[in-house]
């Protein structure tokens, strides 16, 4: 699974949700023809990236090519079972992106376009996010 190598800041607040606004940056397919934009904001955990990313690989048999556009950078602190309150904060859990509406997560391309919408949307069903299909042309 993805996560980082090493981080400058080990804990992160968790910070507050306030009306998402729109990615700027990633909305662009850079590298395939077909991709998988998000239409809605949420935290994308780096299981379901791999689980996404298992998908994609079987459905297209290994061939074509796949970029993975979002990476987790973002350290998740979880406190153990059965643990009183305060004795300050848990130990890192695991690992999120924060992804915005608009955001491009996978791109994909030497296979049909067909094959590929499938292979992405199925991938989609792996995220906690809604998602939509895009292509080139």
């Amino acid at each position: 699974m993805l996560i980082p190598r090493k981080v400058k800041h080990r804990k992160w607040h968790k910070g507050r949700a306030q009306n998402i606004r729109w990615a700027t940056d990633k909305i662009e397919l850079a590298f395939g023809s077909y991709g998988l934009k998000a239409t809605t904001g949420s935290w994308v955990d780096s299981r379901q990236i791999e689980a996404c990313r298992r998908v994609l690989t079987r459905y297209t048999r290994r061939g074509g090519k796949i970029w993975i556009r979002i990476f987790p950078d973002r350290p998740v602190t979880k406190k153990g079972s059965e643990v009183p309150m305060g004795s300050g904060k848990g130990a890192v859990d695991h690992y999120v992106v924060t992804v915005k509406p608009g955001m491009l997560l996978f791109e994909m391309d030497g296979i049909p376009a067909a094959s590929a919408k499938e292979a992405l949307l199925l991938a989609g069903y792996k995220l906690p996010c809604k998602v939509k299909f895009i292509s080139k042309n």
